[in-house]
């Protein structure tokens, strides 16, 4: 029987996905495609009010990501809290865009993370 010799590897940077991606011999034109798929990142936000944090979650399942928020937040209990965004590269960007066409108090949080979305190399 032929071993498959399975393993996680450890992708930390777009670089880091390009390289793995090229080195299994995929056509160049469809690295900068899947490179962003690769990546998985954990946004911690603070101070989101409920409702938001609500829309925001619905629109990252939408794009097959997570969202972790406040056990009682449909309750309303308290007006905000901390939230956990959950994806990959490519689900966070489109998150952006989903969340650019909310109320200006959803646009604010997608431009804070398109400033954060600069920093991923």
């Amino acid at each position: 029987m032929v071993s498959h010799n399975p393993r996680f590897i450890h992708i930390d940077s777009l670089a880091a996905a390009k390289k793995e991606i090229q080195a299994v011999g995929s056509d160049p034109k469809s690295i900068p495609i899947m490179a962003p798929k690769a990546i998985t990142r954990v946004i911690r936000l603070e101070n989101v009010v409920l409702q938001d944090a609500i829309i925001i979650k619905q629109d990252m399942l939408s794009l097959g990501g997570e969202v972790a928020i406040p056990k009682d937040a449909f309750e309303l209990k308290q007006r905000s809290a901390d939230i956990l965004v959950m994806g990959t590269v490519t689900q966070l960007r489109e998150l952006v865009k989903k969340l650019t066409r909310h109320y200006p108090r959803i646009k604010a949080v997608a431009a804070e993370l398109s400033i954060l979305f600069k920093t991923i190399s």
